[in-house]
């Protein structure tokens, strides 16, 4: 393997998608996208699958971040979300001023865990929230 791509995150709404983590998280738009036909559908077994993609990262451009909207067909599952489900549990982000991003978003009614704790090892502050659709965000910043 030479890197992780991406992750791949299904909304059911960009524009709260992208206030979350465009302007609160700071994520660029790095692309946008919008598919249908043949090989999309393939590679999702689904017919007539349409999907708008908008690809997020931060500065240096390095880990990606998709935003993905499925808009045929029409997504009305909504999964349960635990830190300890089997399987992907969270994205973890690093940040630069965790307790500064701690209080910007704690005013814009994001829910977290705990406040930002220092780990054992005293070389990261962590913390764990959810976005706007209950998705585990895991912020941290190296110290």
């Amino acid at each position: 393997m030479e890197n992780i791509r991406h992750v791949g995150l299904v909304v059911s709404d960009l524009e709260k998608a992208l206030e979350f983590y465009q302007d609160l998280l700071g994520l660029h738009i790095q692309g946008e996208t919008d598919e249908s036909g043949n090989f999309i559908s393939k590679m999702l077994s689904s017919e007539n699958v349409k999907l708008k993609t908008i690809k997020l990262s931060a500065n240096d451009n390095s880990t990606r971040l998709e935003l993905l909207k499925i808009s045929n067909p029409e997504i009305t599952t909504v999964k349960g979300t635990s830190l300890l489900n089997l399987g992907y549990t969270h994205i973890s982000l690093t940040v630069k001023n965790l307790d500064e991003l701690y209080i910007k978003l704690k005013n814009s009614n994001i829910k977290f865990n705990s406040p930002p704790t220092i780990s054992p090892n005293g070389s990261l502050k962590v913390v764990f929230c959810k976005d706007f659709e209950g998705n585990f965000l895991e912020l941290i910043e190296e110290i």
